[in-house]
């Protein structure tokens, strides 16, 4: 099974809160455009603000899916 450092699973929890947190800032629906980006890697379903985008981007898309699941799974 593959599992992220606890360093590594603790950056991406910060993100995905940050991502979260300036999508809903922006009124977007933060689950949708999240899924989205997840779904197709397009950029454009993250806001820019607040440098979401940026951080998005910086995790492999792998990785934030397994953290993902481990991390509902509580795996």
């Amino acid at each position: 099974m593959t599992k992220l450092t606890k360093e590594k699973s603790a950056e991406i929890r910060k993100m995905l809160n940050d991502v979260f947190d300036a999508l809903d800032e922006k009124g977007y629906d933060p689950v949708l455009q999240m899924i989205g980006y997840l779904i197709s890697e397009e950029p454009t379903y993250i806001t820019p603000n607040r440098n979401a985008r940026n951080l998005i981007q910086k995790y492999d898309r792998d990785d934030i899916m397994i953290e993902l699941l481990t991390g509902y799974l509580g795996k």
